[in-house]
């Protein structure tokens, strides 16, 4: 699409919202059905997903700061430099250096590490899945906050284990609670949209 189409388009697009407003009444409303933040972040994490080159997991990350602005973005795949076409996919193998686990960096150290402010303290991680231990570490170490968390594990009927921290910011004192799955199932797109409009 060029240039000249999508000023063409956005035209259009305007012109149509000008014939739907209700001029005679002098009202005018917003549309009640956009999306809420939170389903707008999930929607970024999965669409991150899609950038993942691995043939069977893509998994999105995307951390948010208290002003709903993105501040990290990331999906798993393997290291900055290295040829992801030498490298192995496998899940298994005989040995285990042919498989993808030692290589690939997961979404959340990856959202972490593309950071665009000094820290991520009081940030919120939206994820595709839910963090391996490994992943849940560096989040904590991080000092993302994971809201309602707990209410999705809950829901899913998954074994969970919790991790109580405290972080100090300047005289404030705040409680972080975050939860890691120990039984690794995975949580669906429509479970996170259904959950989210509740």
């Amino acid at each position: 699409m060029g240039k000249t189409s999508l000023i063409l388009q956005m035209t259009n697009m305007s012109e149509e919202s000008d014939n739907n407003l209700n001029v005679s009444s002098g009202a005018t409303r917003k549309r009640d059905d956009y999306l809420e933040w939170p389903e707008y972040f999930m929607a970024v994490a999965f669409l991150s997903a899609q950038r993942s080159k691995d043939p069977s997991s893509q998994v999105g990350a995307c951390i948010v700061n208290q002003e709903n602005k993105i501040v990290g973005i990331g999906y798993n795949g393997m290291p900055n430099g290295c040829d992801d076409d030498l490298l192995p996919w496998s899940r298994s193998a005989d040995d285990r250096l042919n498989t993808k686990y030692p290589y690939v960096c997961h979404a959340e150290l990856n959202a972490i590490m593309n950071k665009n402010s000094a820290d991520v303290k009081g940030c919120t991680m939206y994820v595709a899945l839910f963090p391996c231990n490994e992943c849940a570490k560096l989040i904590i170490q991080a000092g993302d906050c994971w809201d309602h968390t707990a209410k999705i594990i809950s829901l899913l009927g998954r074994l969970i284990r919790a991790f109580y921290c405290f972080y100090f910011w300047g005289c404030l004192k705040s409680k972080f609670h975050f939860i890691v799955s120990v039984d690794c199932r995975t949580a669906t797109n429509d479970y996170f949209n259904n959950w989210l409009l509740k």
